[in-house]
């Protein structure tokens, strides 16, 4: 399940409703990021960043309806991504000249975790990325 506020890190940022347009990834990833360096989690934000943007392209790509990026921080920093299509993504093994189906492979690849979820308006796709601060102990 994606990361929930603790006691500890609590916050929740957005949600943040993104156009259907071009520009959406790009301002995905200009929120991830200010939010991650307003988190004191700048180390995490190339990543963030690059997973954002393939969980928003893939919602402009294949829903319809509003697409919209929320943050949650707890142990855990998890970027979820809803949209009006209830098609869930999956990875797939893309051939040497595929154009596209790369994308979840990286989310896979590089998240701690992900997954997605029907809701009654879509579904929620969600990456988890640890939440360690860089002065933060075991």
């Amino acid at each position: 399940l994606p990361a929930q506020p603790d006691g500890r890190h609590p916050g929740t940022a957005g949600p943040w409703p993104l156009p259907r347009s071009r520009e959406a990834c790009a301002l995905a990833r200009r929120a991830v990021r200010h939010t991650l360096c307003r988190w004191n989690l700048d180390h995490l934000a190339d990543t963030a960043e690059l997973l954002v943007s393939e969980l928003v392209a893939n919602a402009l790509l294949h829903a319809r309806g509003p697409v919209q990026l929320t943050l949650v921080r707890g142990p855990q920093v998890c970027c979820l991504v809803a949209d009006g299509s209830q098609e869930l993504p999956r990875v797939r093994d893309a051939a040497a000249d595929d154009e596209y189906g790369r994308g979840m492979s990286m989310v896979e690849l590089l998240a701690g975790a992900w997954g997605a979820a029907r809701t009654p308006w879509g579904k929620e796709v969600w990456f988890e990325l640890p939440a360690r601060c860089d002065g933060d102990r075991d």
